[in-house]
């Protein structure tokens, strides 16, 4: 008599779930290869700070602190705002000059010394914000200046109308400035605002470096249109800097 088989016992059942695939993160994602203006202003970031090294030590030497050079480009800067509320254009971009030198002083000599703290970098971020609002406000006043001049001399209306400078051509220019006032704060609001959510924003292009060159610039050539332009400039590309982190703080946050 043939013995029976023995059934094997069946292999346990393997185990059915939902796929798991790891995503990728923005934030685990390589990070992008900066370009071309980046680099050119990287460099020249590099360029002035090996320029600044000697008075920086000097400085260092001497008991200087960064926050000192901070409040010295603030008087600065107030002064520049005045020279440009006066007309005096190229005055107050050689006056602005000096401010941004001490704007970059600052962090340079706070590292150089070892004295970098929190509140340093707060109080630097602080003053940066006024000194830039004061020089558009004394820009602005410039125009008002003229407005007003216009309502009390009705003779000077009609000879800067024969030129092209209608009242609305002055209302135009100061509001300009008040719009690049708001795109230049809405451009720092974005990255404090990313950085205070543990993101890094330090996208965008037109930063206060540039701002300040631009009326720099346009305050060398001392004419009407170049200031106009400046302001125009100054008010489009602040806002698309502003967009650019807006895009970019999206794009770190969006869910996958």
């Amino acid at each position: 008599m043939s013995e029976a088989p023995v059934a094997e016992p069946p292999a346990p059942p393997k185990s059915v779930g939902p796929r798991v695939e790891r995503v990728e993160r923005p934030s685990e994602a390589a990070p992008r290869r900066p370009g071309a203006l980046s680099r050119l202003k990287e460099r020249l970031r590099v360029l002035a700070h090996g320029a600044l090294d000697p008075i920086v030590r000097g400085l260092a030497r001497a008991g200087v602190r960064a926050n000192h050079l901070t409040v010295l480009g603030l008087g600065l800067s107030a002064a520049a705002a005045l020279a440009f509320y006066v007309g005096e254009t190229r005055l107050g971009a050689l006056v602005l000059s000096l401010a941004g030198v001490c704007d970059i002083l600052d962090g340079q000599l706070a590292r150089a010394s070892g004295g970098e703290t929190r509140f340093g970098a707060f109080f630097d971020s602080t003053l940066d914000r006024l000194s830039e609002a004061l020089v558009l406000i004394g820009i602005f006043g410039f125009c008002l200046r003229n407005l007003l001049a216009l309502v009390l001399d009705p003779e000077r209306v009609i000879n800067q109308a024969n030129i092209g400078l209608n009242p609305e051509t002055w209302a135009f220019v100061g509001l300009l400035a008040v719009i690049g006032l708001t795109g230049s704060f809405l451009v720092s609001y974005t990255r404090a605002r990313a950085e205070g959510l543990g993101l890094e924003c330090k996208v965008g292009w037109f930063e206060r470096p540039e701002r300040m060159v631009l009326i720099i610039l346009a305050g060398v050539l001392h004419v009407f249109w170049a200031i106009s332009a400046a302001l125009l400039l100054l008010a489009v590309f602040s806002f698309v800097t502003a967009a650019q982190r807006v895009a970019h703080v999206y794009r770190l946050t969006r869910t996958p």
